[in-house]
């Protein structure tokens, strides 16, 4: 199987199942020195983790992260890294029932009929439980970036179904995500959009959401054209997580209803903009304003209804969802969007150096 690898100068591959023994990633390209600080990779990997809430799946995993190589008396050394993350909370027999079947709108089908065979404990490599690989990863990008150019990235949960924030990034306290369950920067909204997702829970049902990314601090220059520009390159990466169906940066879609002249961003004398529609990328490169973007998310295709489906013969048949999942993806989902934010930045820092002379 391809498409297990990322990056081209900080690059990672992940490797694993959702129940299987492990999962893991091999990050290569970080250049030795960075001082590697083990319990920032845990706090992530605590973030993205099941069973932190009633709002989130009830399996559990500790996701504790055993570093296997690429560093020495807390640097990186420069060769591979290595991170190792057992699995411990398997229940494979909650997936009996799905062996012939296909469950909609997931990866069942697909993978059937690509490969001719499939893992059907969890969803085997299409789980997003090889999101905590990616996590582990974007731990170390983060340090990467912070110790060399002061990037500071930081996400939160903006959308959940119909009820949204109606401030901008600029006008919130980012940080105070990390004070509630879900991860909304806006504490009183997030009491509604909690209270709506158990609703949703006790259902049967699931929903989808918003993840709004800001990186900031990010120097000039980042982005190469012309297939591998900085909001391409950001574009394929939150795409690539699982249950992500849109994003968009800057002004977004909204972009396409303005006219030139009020969506052009004017500079100041220190080349910063008055405005920032452009959203920190011209040209696919990095202009040095505030990276920002949203990434938007499917609710979860399992549901703990019964839904008709067919199995592996065309038959039709009823389905029952089982197994332990998340109502609503977005609370686990935030520290994985800021992994993959931080994995695009840290190999795009590294690919400038090469720019000029």
């Amino acid at each position: 199987m391809a498409g297990n690898t990322f990056g081209q100068a900080f690059k990672i591959s992940t490797f694993g199942e959702s129940h299987g023994v492990a999962i893991g990633v091999i990050i290569d390209g970080c250049p030795a020195g960075l001082n590697i600080d083990l319990n920032q990779v845990q706090s992530d990997l605590d973030r993205r983790k099941p069973g932190q809430s009633k709002i989130t799946t009830q399996r559990k995993e500790s996701d504790t992260a055993q570093i296997l190589s690429g560093t020495f008396e807390g640097k990186s050394t420069g060769t591979p890294i290595t991170f190792l993350i057992p699995n411990e909370d398997q229940r494979s027999k909650d997936y009996d029932h799905n062996v012939g079947a296909f469950r909609p709108s997931h990866a069942d089908y697909t993978y059937q009929a690509k490969y001719g065979i499939r893992d059907h404990r969890g969803g085997g490599r299409s789980s997003a439980r090889e999101t905590a690989a990616r996590v582990a990863a974007g731990a170390v990008a983060k340090m990467f970036l912070k110790q060399v150019a002061g990037i500071e990235i930081n996400a939160y949960v903006s959308r959940v179904g119909k009820m949204k924030l109606d401030k901008t990034y600029q006008e919130l306290d980012l940080a105070s995500a990390e004070n509630n369950i879900l991860r909304c920067a806006d504490p009183e909204m997030a009491e509604q959009m909690i209270q709506y997702i158990d609703q949703v829970r006790k259902a049967g049902d699931t929903v989808g959401g918003v993840i709004t990314c800001v990186a900031k601090k990010v120097p000039v220059g980042l982005g190469e054209p012309v297939f591998d520009k900085l909001h391409a390159d950001l574009g394929k990466a939150m795409l690539s997580i699982n249950a992500v169906h849109g994003f968009e940066y800057g002004s977004g879609f909204d972009g396409a209803s303005m006219l030139g002249s009020e969506h052009n961003d004017l500079f100041e004398t220190d080349f910063s903009t008055k405005t920032n529609y452009s959203g920190g990328i011209q040209g696919g490169i990095s202009n040095g304003q505030d990276i920002f973007f949203n990434v938007a998310f499917k609710p979860v295709a399992t549901i703990m209804q019964g839904q008709a489906t067919v199995d592996k013969d065309g038959n039709a048949v009823e389905l029952h969802g089982k197994g332990r999942h998340d109502p609503c993806v977005v609370p686990r989902a935030v520290p994985i969007v800021e992994a993959m934010t931080a994995l695009v930045l840290a190999d795009h820092w590294l690919r400038n150096k090469n720019s000029k002379i």
